[in-house]
C-alpha cells in the first residue's frame, strides 16, 4: 500500500515535537540520577545535624533521589548561608535552617553576605522548638535559682556558652546579666556541638542552646537543663520551668526550622520538595524521633514558613533595637 508523503512543514513540526520529548526524557531521568544537597550551618553531631540527617535519610525515598548532608560550620550559618546564595537555582540544592541564620543574623551583622528576602525562596518549615539554659555536671546547682545562687559564690561572674554570636542565646545571657547583676560572659561556639563538649568537660559551667542539643545528655543527667524558652513547659521535660515563670520575659516567640533553597529555583522543584517534606515529618517513626528530640513538630507548606519568618524578623529587630545592640 502506498503512503501519501507528509507535508514539509508537517515532518519539521513532528521532528521538533519528538526532539523536544528526547530532552524532557534527558531532563527526567538526569534529575531522577542527580544528587540532592541539603546545607547545614552547623557541625556534625549538633541537634541541627542530627534533624537534617533524620529527613534526609528519608526524603532519599520519596524524591527517588540521593540526599546528602552538606555542612558549612560557622558564624552561626553564614557560612552555609553564602553557599546557598551561591549554588545554582536548579533544584538541587537546600538549605535546613533554624530562625537564627534567616531572622536574626541579618539584624546583628553589618555585612552578612546575604540577603534573606532577596537571595531565598522559603520552601518548607517542619517544627518549632525552644531554646534552654543549661548547667554543666560539674556545676553543683540543680535549678535555676540555685545556678544563681551559685554565681554569686563565684564573685557573681560565670562564662556561659552559646552556638553563635548575636543569636537568642547571647541576648538570654545579656538579659540574665542586667536582671541579676551579674558578669557573665557568653562564650561563642561552633555550633552546639563543640559548646555541649566543653560543658560535658567542666570547662564551661553553662550553655543556651536548643532543647534537641541538650536532650540526651540532660535525660542521661550528665547536663541539667534549668530554664526554657517559650509559652509553656516543654513535653520532653515537664519538670522544667519557663524564665517567664522564672521572672524573665520576652522571649515567647519560639524559633522555627525550615527548608529555602536559592531564588530563581523553579517552583515545581520547590513544590515537589516541600511535598515530600511533608510526607517524611508525617511519618510515624520520624515524627516520634523529632518530638523525643524536643521539637513539636508541624509542617509549614511554603507561604505559611515565609510569613512565619517575616513575623520573626519584626519581633527581632524590635528586641534587638531595645537591648542596644549595634550590628558587628
Amino acid at each position: 500500500m502506498s503512503r501519501t508523503p507528509l507535508p514539509s512543514t508537517t515532518r519539521r513540526r513532528l521532528t521538533q515535537a519528538l526532539a523536544v520529548a528526547a530532552l524532557m526524557g534527558t531532563g527526567f531521568a538526569a534529575q531522577a540520577q542527580s544528587t540532592v544537597r541539603l546545607l547545614v550551618g552547623f557541625p556534625a553531631g549538633g541537634g541541627t545535624d542530627v534533624i537534617a540527617r533524620t529527613l534526609a535519610d528519608k526524603l532519599q525515598g520519596e524524591l527517588g533521589q540521593s540526599v546528602i548532608v552538606d555542612n558549612r560550620a560557622g558564624a552561626g550559618g553564614q557560612i552555609a548561608a553564602n553557599a546557598l546564595k551561591t549554588s545554582a537555582p536548579d533544584g538541587n540544592t537546600f538549605f535546613l535552617t533554624h530562625d537564627h541564620t534567616v531572622s536574626i543574623l541579618p539584624l546583628v551583622v553589618k555585612s552578612p553576605g546575604f540577603d534573606p528576602a532577596k537571595d531565598f525562596v522559603a520552601v518548607a518549615g517542619f517544627a518549632t522548638f525552644v531554646n534552654a539554659l543549661a548547667v554543666s555536671g560539674g556545676t553543683p546547682a540543680k535549678s535555676m535559682p540555685e545556678y544563681l545562687n551559685w554565681l554569686k559564690g563565684q564573685g557573681g561572674r560565670g562564662t556561659i556558652g552559646i552556638p553563635a554570636p548575636a543569636s537568642t542565646p547571647e541576648f538570654l545571657v545579656k538579659v540574665l546579666a542586667d536582671k541579676y547583676k551579674m558578669d557573665l560572659l557568653a562564650a561563642p561556639y561552633r555550633g552546639s556541638a563543640p559548646m555541649i563538649a566543653d560543658m560535658l568537660g567542666n570547662q564551661i559551667s553553662a550553655g543556651v542552646g536548643s532543647v534537641p542539643d541538650f536532650i540526651e545528655n540532660h535525660k542521661a543527667g550528665k547536663i541539667r537543663v534549668v530554664g526554657v524558652l517559650g509559652h509553656a513547659r516543654q513535653a520532653a521535660m515537664p519538670d522544667v520551668p519557663t524564665f517567664a515563670e522564672l521572672g524573665v520575659a520576652g522571649f515567647e516567640d519560639l524559633p522555627y526550622y525550615g527548608i529555602f533553597a536559592p531564588a530563581g529555583t523553579p517552583q515545581a522543584a520547590i513544590d515537589r520538595f516541600s511535598a515530600a517534606v511533608a510526607r517524611v515529618v508525617a511519618m510515624p517513626d520520624v515524627h516520634a524521633k523529632l518530638t523525643a528530640m524536643g521539637l513539636t513538630v508541624g509542617y509549614m507548606p511554603q507561604q505559611q514558613l515565609h510569613t512565619r519568618e517575616q513575623a520573626y524578623t519584626r519581633t527581632w529587630a524590635r528586641i534587638i533595637k531595645d537591648s542596644g545592640f549595634q550590628p558587628q
